[in-house]
């Protein structure tokens, strides 16, 4: 197939879907809704400060984290721990998991591993990394130890700059049918 009967398959595939003037609309009728988002004097949402000063925040050294585990049953805190620096995915990765040759591959991001160039289709993270969050979370504390956290549905996992008061009183929560 040629470019341009590329180019032209991609137009005609965009077009499905739209009504008269090219708006959006679904099978029912129903017409996308559109929004304005306004940006702050640096040009960035209030979404985008936030994710911004997170990824800043969580990688300044020295810092120190509160890690809680709390029953999600009777909301009473299972486990605790310092975290020194961040607490990390076990799906977090250095280098993507799809790499291909420099000669082989015209698209994708360059990527360099050692001597070796090649491409990814992967795109690098906010954080540096590669991959997603998966399986258990890792973390070394205060005094050097090394921890991993295996979350399942039974536990809320509560992570703090500041450690948090605890008490033992417990919040439930009953549905009454007045």
């Amino acid at each position: 197939m040629s470019f341009k009967w590329a180019v032209l398959f991609v137009v005609g595939f965009l077009m499905v879907g739209c009504g008269e003037f090219g708006e959006v609309v679904s099978d029912t009728g129903i017409k996308k809704a559109t929004a304005i988002v306004r940006t702050q004097s640096d040009g960035l949402t209030v979404e985008q400060q936030n994710i911004k000063a997170r990824v800043e925040g969580e990688n300044l050294p020295g810092q120190i984290k509160h890690l809680y585990v709390q029953s999600s049953y009777t909301g009473k805190i299972v486990f605790y721990s310092s975290v020194r620096g961040k607490v990390t995915s076990s799906g977090k990765r250095l280098t993507p998991y799809t790499v291909e040759s420099a000669g082989t591959a015209s698209d994708g991001f360059p990527l360099s591993i050692g001597s070796w160039r090649g491409t990814t289709l992967e795109v690098l993270q906010d954080d540096g990394t590669y991959g997603h969050s998966v399986d258990y979370l890792y973390w070394w504390d205060t005094v050097g130890k090394y921890h991993q956290l295996y979350p399942t549905g039974g536990i809320v996992i509560h992570i703090s700059d500041q450690p948090l008061p605890l008490v033992d009183d417990v919040l439930a929560l009953e549905v009454s049918n007045l």
